[in-house]
């Protein structure tokens, strides 16, 4: 099985780093351990390639994380192994301009932001996050994921599936989206985005403002779509979330003990962050000075049962 390891700097944070890829704890695609190994299923540019990535110490070199894939794509998997694990995130630019934010950078000092250089795995599940509760849209992603996505290459966890090529996910009944909570449009987006998924692809080797434009060209992905998945194909420090309905409130909270909040106001707000705009939001959210909430959560959607 071909391997390849990976000195971190110091301090560094693997399951912080990598816990942004996971679409809740049954994700079919991103698995923590409960020894602290990490499994990732990925749909290369060579093929499926399951990932399995452990931390431990070394006598001579230190702290190293090792990587060991099965599949087609074992290999692209292993070359892309240190920017997916945060090897090209560049957290010594950060300058913490307000005290909650410098806090949360001190005890997080071991972020980084992963880079998994695949654009239509991250950006499928984005668009089934769109408009409704997280838990309603990992339900469907497992569901979806279960159902379409291919059993991993060699040895992996149970029920772990590589996600669905674009010529599968085009192959998914109307009925199998609605038993899956989605709605037309959120089927409908990631319909259009299959249609023109080698060109999507193509956003992993562009820069964040040429990426983001690519994706919104995508009749149903948005600034927030497009955010989203950025964030996580380009480990963008600046891909900052817009059109969410909690994020302006938390980060305004954080930064003026206020309440309520408007994209407009947030980005007034992390100015002083520009280009590591996205980081800043992390950290606010890590830091954990965030509004109660002053209303239940919204029920989870389940079309499949009108």
């Amino acid at each position: 099985m071909p391997s390849r390891t990976w000195a971190p700097p110091a301090p560094y944070d693997l399951a912080r780093t990598l816990r942004v890829l996971r679409r809740g704890r049954g994700d079919p695609a991103c698995r923590q351990e409960p020894d602290g190994t990490w499994w990732r299923t990925s749909r290369t540019p060579d093929g499926p390639a399951a990932l399995r990535i452990s931390d431990g110490p070394d006598s001579v070199a230190g702290r190293l994380i090792t990587g060991t894939a099965r599949g087609p794509g074992a290999d692209w998997a292993l070359e892309q192994l240190p920017a997916l694990l945060g090897a090209d995130d560049e957290p010594g630019a950060f300058r913490s301009r307000h005290r909650v934010v410098a806090a949360a950078h001190r005890k997080h000092g071991g972020l980084r932001l992963a880079r998994t250089g695949l654009v239509m795995e991250s950006l499928a599940p984005s668009v089934l996050e769109q408009r409704i509760t997280t838990g309603s849209a990992h339900y469907a992603w497992r569901r979806l994921l279960r159902r379409y996505g291919e059993l991993p290459p060699g040895p992996a966890p149970e029920g772990m599936r590589i996600p669905p090529s674009a010529a599968v996910w085009r192959m998914v009944p109307s009925w199998e989206w609605h038993r899956a909570g989605v709605d037309r449009s959120r089927a409908a987006a990631i319909l259009h985005a299959c249609s023109y998924a080698p060109r999507l692809e193509e956003a992993a080797a562009m820069a964040l403002p040429e990426a983001m434009n690519r994706l919104q060209l995508i009749p149903g992905a948005g600034p927030w779509t497009a955010a989203e998945t950025l964030q996580r194909t380009l480990g963008a420090a600046d891909a900052l979330t817009l059109g969410d309905l909690h994020l302006p409130v938390q980060v305004g909270y954080a930064l003026t003990g206020g309440r309520g909040g408007t994209d407009e106001q947030m980005l007034q707000l992390l100015e002083p962050y520009a280009g590591q705009r996205h980081r800043a939001a992390r950290l606010i959210l890590l830091g954990g000075r965030l509004p109660n909430r002053r209303a239940h959560r919204a029920p989870h959607s389940r079309i499949a049962h009108l």
